[in-house]
């Protein structure tokens, strides 16, 4: 098996479409500390006592604070943008066709992404990707979160605003 780059470069966006169905990254590593949690629940309003007791949450069944899915989630630009896509101006984000989250991420654990292109269609200045991402726990068989996500890229020339619009409807 092939070891996957960390990031992608590429050279023109239409390129993407060349691209589908395969495994393109396999993201840096990034640890989610505690003070990450804290700042998730607290933007939130999520405090829910295994997120940020860490007493409490020491004696439960995962001995430790835990991630909120949503804060799993919420990593996702973070790791899009280890694939360059040159020539466009913004990545408009269109929603979610599933999130699962397949097991705990406890606090202080380092994650990675791998990204794999599913499919990417070439519209009038704008191009559509779907992204199926899996993200993995170090020193774990088990991904934390496996999602699908839908992803505008608006090449350089097109009007947001117009996009926006266009992407109310169904693709």
């Amino acid at each position: 098996m092939t070891a996957l780059p960390q990031s992608v470069v590429l050279e023109d966006p239409r390129e993407l479409t060349s691209l589908c169905g395969r495994d393109l990254v396999l993201t840096e590593w990034i640890t989610v500390s505690q003070s990450m949690i804290d700042a998730f629940a607290t933007a939130t309003g999520d405090d829910q006592w295994i997120h940020v007791d860490r007493d409490r949450a020491a004696a439960s069944v995962f001995g430790t604070t835990i991630a909120h899915g949503f804060l799993t989630l919420s990593l996702l630009p973070r790791f899009l943008t280890a694939v360059r896509v040159p020539r466009t101006h913004t990545r408009i984000n269109t929603g979610l066709e599933y999130a699962r989250f397949l097991a705990p991420l406890p606090s202080d654990t380092r994650v990675r992404a791998r990204l794999r292109l599913d499919s990417a269609t070439v519209q009038p200045d704008t191009i559509i990707a779907v992204w199926d991402i899996t993200i993995e726990r170090e020193r774990s068989p088990m991904p934390v979160c496996v999602a699908r996500w839908l992803m505008r890229y608006l090449m350089d020339g097109s009007s947001p605003s117009g996009a926006i619009r266009s992407a109310r409807s169904p693709a």
